[in-house]
């Protein structure tokens, strides 16, 4: 056998190198770092020598550079990825929000922060958490419930079966997710004889499991038997490569399409059978069709409670059919299991319907949502109240076009946006909303950017987004990566707020107004990105915002920030969800909320 005398710092990165996906691209694109003690001795090193075939691209925090890396994988539908390495301590553990998040969201992102000495010896190093009940316990330990994949590295050689076990799972439909290798930082350094046959180049074919014949038929005989049935598409429709198929099978069985978070813009909006997106967020068309529907298709979702309503929209439902490649979400709720691709189980599904044709549904319920969804985007009359973020989000809609890719993911937005975007094409629209994690979005925008130079990336993002997580548009400047963020200053957590409201609470701790501060806050958000390098801007109107992005394609980074109204939000459409009410108050606005909130659960029940 031919050997090769590497360290395990340089194997891992040899081995990234050569791993390739189904098209013959490198899956792994590129490695994000914050170097610190722990990684910059050996991966450092060993990212230098291959820098000019495997880029390293420097951030500004551990947590929105594996963000960036996530947003990079779910728009390129999950064919590619990136990984994230950081220092032992704190830079580890700044990066376990987004594990979560890529565990929630089933992304592949490949995370190796340093970790302690295997050898002990200078036992406990800098920055070492000690158990003191269990010696082989680390920091990083944080990463086991939120990594698909978890190793560590604590001699060279297991490089040899931590390695092809972490490109399995990034590479596989059913378990994709993050996978950690906890890399100690001694090991890293340390040199092995590795077979040269281990880095030959290797392709990382994504499996398209193809039906059980027996769950099939039972398939088949459900949706011959549905005279009402509605499909739900989830995000598997777009990692699967299925909008086409999608669409195909919708037109040719009549069964109209609703779409979650993540599959929203699998199809146009303007489709005869694309009825709007559902549940919580969701609009009057979608809900008042899975209200009537006699089965429910769901076809690569895992029917997250904002999708369901919390079980509330389906609570009448007799039966729910469920198409997905993970068994554990195909047999959620009782549902029929058809555990499959979702391009693969459309096709098996056709050839096995034929003549069927589901019963015709009324155009006029789109024709409506549609008429209100233009009612609350147009453009003020020329008021001067301080626009809403349902006006905001129609500026950016007069001004997106075909190569537009609109992006969030917590605050006010994602729902407005559910409910209101107009999609033009797959991959438009771009919502991290399993996990919901204020952050995600500056970073996540550079992250699509990279994924689709191409395309035209706007952001959304809120005042207490931004100010949680914006060092990354520094990197974006840097890097030359230019999108445009739609900063809206509604002055707190203005979604939250109205939550709070709803369930009987004063207005407490999350609008600035409502908190205890010595000195009133007075952020400038345009001077404090325009600090960072962008080309920033305050707009005090919807006009100006529809002149300003007008220009937005020039090159950099653009920031618009605009002040909105916290208190309004669409009121059409949407759906209960299971937000629990103090059962004991002295307040009886919350008594009154109480009192609903077991009217809505006896109805669920």
């Amino acid at each position: 056998m031919t050997t090769i005398r590497l360290t395990a710092a340089q194997a891992l990165v040899r081995y990234l190198e050569n791993q390739m996906n189904a098209d013959g691209e490198r899956f792994i694109e590129g490695v994000w770092a914050i170097f610190g003690h722990g990684n910059v001795a050996g991966i450092g090193e060993a990212l230098h020598a291959a820098k000019d075939h495997l880029p390293t691209y420097r951030g500004h925090n551990e947590q929105t550079m594996a963000h960036a890396a996530i947003a990079y994988a779910k728009q390129s539908k999950r064919k590619r990825a990136m990984a994230v390495t950081s220092s032992i301590g704190p830079g580890a553990t700044n990066m376990v929000t987004a594990a979560a998040l890529a565990h929630v969201n089933r992304l592949p992102v490949l995370l190796i922060p340093g970790d302690v000495f295997a050898n002990r010896g200078p036992d406990p190093v800098l920055q070492q958490i000690e158990v003191f009940g269990d010696g082989t316990i680390s920091a990083n330990d944080c990463f086991k419930p939120v990594s698909s994949y978890f190793d560590r590295i604590s001699r060279p050689e297991h490089l040899l079966t931590a390695l092809p076990r972490a490109f399995r799972t990034m590479t596989d439909p059913a378990e994709c997710g993050p996978v950690t290798l906890a890399f100690c930082q001694d090991v890293q350094a340390e040199a092995y004889d590795y077979p040269l046959s281990f880095f030959e180049p290797k392709k990382w074919t994504t499996r398209r499991p193809a039906p059980d014949a027996g769950e099939l038929a039972d398939a088949i005989a459900a949706i011959s038997a549905a005279q009402n049935p509605v499909i739900v598409a989830g995000g598997g429709v777009h990692y699967s490569d299925a909008c086409e198929e999608l669409k195909a099978f919708a037109h040719r069985f009549n069964i109209p399409v609703v779409e979650t978070q993540a599959g929203k813009s699998a199809l146009p909006w303007n489709d005869a059978m694309a009825f709007g997106p559902v549940g919580v967020t969701g609009s009057a068309s979608a809900n008042q069709i899975c209200e009537e529907a006699d089965l429910v298709i769901g076809l690569g979702t895992r029917f997250q409670d904002f999708t369901t309503g919390s079980w509330a929209l389906f609570s009448k439902m007799q039966k729910i059919l469920a198409i997905n490649v993970q068994a554990y979400d195909s047999h959620k709720h009782n549902a029929q299991s058809l555990v499959a691709d979702a391009k693969v189980a459309l096709a098996a599904l056709c050839d096995g319907l034929t003549d069927y044709k589901a019963s015709e549904r009324s155009q006029q319920i789109r024709t409506d949502w549609y008429a209100s969804v233009d009612a609350v985007t147009k453009a003020p009359d020329g008021s001067n109240d301080v626009p809403t973020d349902m006006q905001v989000i129609g500026a950016v809609q007069r001004a997106a076009d075909e190569t537009s890719v609109v992006m969030c993911a917590a605050g006010t937005m994602p729902g407005e946006l559910h409910k209101l975007w107009k999609s033009y094409n797959p991959g438009s629209y771009h919502m991290e909303y399993g996990f919901s994690c204020m952050g995600y979005e500056i970073a996540g925008a550079m992250g699509i950017k990279m994924a689709q130079p191409e395309r035209d990336v706007i952001c959304f993002t809120g005042d207490g987004t931004y100010m949680m997580a914006n060092s990354e548009l520094a990197t974006a400047v840097m890097m030359g990566i230019n999108f445009t963020i739609v900063v809206t200053d509604n002055r707190g957590y203005g979604c939250i707020n109205r939550l709070q409201m709803g369930c009987g609470g004063a207005e407490f701790n999350n609008l600035l107004d409502h908190t205890i501060h010595e000195n009133p806050s007075a952020i400038n958000f345009a001077q404090h990105a325009a600090s960072m390098g962008a080309k920033s801007v305050h707009v005090s109107s919807i006009n100006e915002l529809e002149e300003e992005l007008a220009s937005r394609k020039e090159p950099g980074v653009k920031v618009i920030v605009i002040d909105t109204d916290p208190y309004p939000s669409t009121e059409a459409g949407g759906y209960w969800w299971d937000v629990a009410v103090p059962e004991v108050s002295e307040r009886e606005e919350v008594q009154q909320a109480r009192a609903a909130y077991l009217h809505s659960l006896a109805s669920r029940n």
